[in-house]
């Protein structure tokens, strides 16, 4: 049993740093090394069926390219204002989908998942509530889904509302307790609320750049994720019915003192504009915890991942860049700032990390017991 306040342990794409990622195999491994919930992306099928995989081009994921009779479906698209060339879900059938084997997506860096190619096949979403449900009753207690639901403005360009085929797809599986629903645009975490859609809204923020539905309706002009995590932005999301944001990790680990604010009550404000006794000043490290728990919102953080690759510099090791770095220091250092959930490719070493995070604060605590008292 974990201890209350400890941060939800999610397992990112399923255990992918063991398993290619969206696999049954890989979301049942995460289940078994100790993960409160599996995180799939969500893209939609040309009949309209919600498919797990990392992008709607599915080239890196599956063998959709040594498969000769999709060879012409190979095209080149916009997607989010970027240009993308290989094969789109949207452009398949669920049926032809389902003839598709996963495969390793960073074989690379991962040559043991590689290992694993072609045993698996493509999972609907509908695949993946039961086995949920599978793993919660031989755990004994309730796991959860973490859904990102993936180029939203896109697929509604195209006919395939995503928040309309969601929302089907969930009713009558769906618990507040089991859901938490996440997107990098929040128009269709406020359509899933108008829908009336169970369980929490997590906004995704990347470092940098602007979410794909803002600059689809501001253009040059939209507001950059940077720009939103402010004091003013947190609280508006809050009121708008949105439970919490998820950043990327660098966010979280920036050395951006110089940024924060100086504080409530010090005469100086942190910058030029100020709103009920809010800034927009953007927000880094423990201070976009603190400020966004004042809000009554979570702050989750993606991707904890050991390789020299996926590491911040200074945690980075000798060796390759497949080589395991320091990522003790690194996961510890993302625990220490309050958060309140973490994807992981490897959760048992999330786990791992949390264990001794307590036993070193549990021997702190001791230490200072007995200078107290003498002993």
């Amino acid at each position: 049993m974990r201890a209350l306040g400890t941060p939800l342990v999610i397992g990112h794409r399923g255990a992918s740093g063991y398993r290619p990622e969206h696999t049954r195999t890989a979301y049942r491994l995460a289940f078994a090394l100790g993960a409160d919930a599996v995180e799939p992306d969500i893209v939609a099928t040309r009949d309209g069926v919600l498919v797990l995989r990392h992008e709607n081009e599915i080239s890196q994921t599956t063998d959709v390219a040594t498969r000769r009779e999709f060879a012409d479906r190979r095209t080149t698209k916009s997607i989010d204002g970027e240009s993308v060339t290989g094969w789109f879900t949207e452009d398949f059938t669920w049926p032809e989908l389902a003839t598709l084997r996963a495969v390793e997506r960073l074989p690379g860096i991962r040559s043991s998942n590689a290992t694993f190619d072609g045993l698996d096949p493509i999972m609907r979403l509908s695949d993946l509530l039961p086995l949920i449900d599978e793993a919660s009753d031989a755990a004994g207690r309730p796991l959860r889904l973490v859904a990102e639901l993936k180029h939203a403005t896109y697929f509604e360009s195209i006919g395939l509302p995503l928040d309309e085929l969601f929302a089907t797809e969930v009713a009558g599986w769906v618990r507040d307790e089991t859901l938490i629903t996440e997107s990098f645009e929040q128009s269709v975490l406020d359509k899933l609320i108008i829908r009336g859609v169970p369980g929490k809204k997590i906004y995704l923020h990347e470092a940098t750049g602007a979410a794909a539905d803002l600059v689809a309706r501001d253009g040059r002009s939209a507001r950059t994720y940077e720009q939103q995590r402010s004091e003013i932005d947190l609280a508006e999301l809050a009121r708008n019915g949105i439970h919490g944001i998820s950043v990327d990790k660098a966010v979280l680990l920036a050395d951006a003192a110089s940024r924060q604010p100086r504080g409530r009550g010090s005469g100086e404000p942190a910058c030029s504009t100020r709103l009920g006794g809010l800034t927009r000043e953007p927000l880094t490290g423990r201070a976009l915890v603190e400020r966004a728990h004042d809000h009554g919102l979570e702050v989750y953080t993606w991707t904890l991942r050991p390789e020299n690759r996926f590491l911040l510099k200074r945690h980075r090791g000798k060796g390759s860049a497949a080589d395991w770095g320091d990522w003790r220091a690194e996961f510890e250092a993302v625990l220490s700032t309050g958060v309140d959930g973490v994807f992981a490719d490897h959760p048992d070493l999330v786990l791992d990390a949390m264990e001794r995070s307590r036993l070193s604060r549990d021997e702190r605590l001791s230490r200072t017991s007995r200078e107290r008292t003498g002993d």
